[in-house]
């Protein structure tokens, strides 16, 4: 009986005319998504400030060196951390540690792991590395790590400085992926967003800087 029932139901099913679904509505366009040019830069250093992030803008490589001489001044740095990335190595930080009086190191300065991960940790006052890119929707870095951009370089120190060239803000985040996943077969171990200063909060909801991770998040965008 129950046999049967299933198949009248079944047979019901079968014979019922096909309906066609209905047209999927429209979806409305991301704002981000129409954004061109200097737009996106300026939702950038918007967003950027929202999340407690400090943005500069500068012309060129020279101005960089000038802006972050103004920084070591205002945040009394005397040792810092740097990467080797492609956007940081062509400033020769070491010669304007040497003008600045200020202690300029980089990952591979030291021996194995456990010396850097001492003098990241208890020794430098500041990280400066690249990005691959910054999200204009969400104020975001995105840094995949490597050789020369060793993780710890942008996480560990209590300040973050971060150079970004403007032709590598980009509206929003899709715009990133195939920027580190596009090429096949080099795919970084490890990657990170970096949205403003570090922060967590307790049971209550109140936000604490500085908890895992650098306290201020300072990028300089070039161009």
């Amino acid at each position: 009986m129950e046999q049967s029932v299933r198949d009248e139901i079944l047979a019901k099913l079968k014979a019922a005319p096909k309906v066609p679904l209905p047209p999927r509505p429209p979806r409305p366009k991301l704002h981000e998504h129409s954004l061109t040019g200097e737009a996106v830069i300026e939702k950038f250093m918007k967003t950027l400030l929202e999340e407690t992030g400090i943005v500069h803008r500068v012309k060129n490589h020279e101005e960089v060196l000038r802006k972050l001489s103004e920084i070591a001044y205002e945040e009394r740095l005397k040792k810092v951390m740097v990467s080797t990335d492609e956007i940081i190595a062509p400033l020769n930080l070491k010669a304007w540690g040497e003008r600045k009086d200020i202690q300029v190191m980089t990952p591979k300065d030291f021996p194995d792991r456990n010396s850097f991960r001492d003098a990241v940790f208890d020794q430098a006052e500041a990280g400066i590395t690249g990005a691959d890119f910054a999200v204009a929707e969400s104020g975001s870095l995105g840094l995949a790590f490597h050789p020369d951009q060793a993780r710890l370089v942008s996480l560990a120190p209590i300040l973050h400085i971060a150079v970004v060239p403007v032709d590598r803000v980009l509206a929003y985040y899709e715009q990133g992926i195939p920027k580190i996943f596009g090429e096949k077969g080099k795919y970084p171990s490890q990657f990170v967003f970096i949205t403003g200063p570090s922060m967590t909060g307790d049971i209550e909801g109140v936000l604490f800087k500085g908890m895992h991770g650098p306290r201020k998040v300072i990028v300089i965008l070039v161009g």
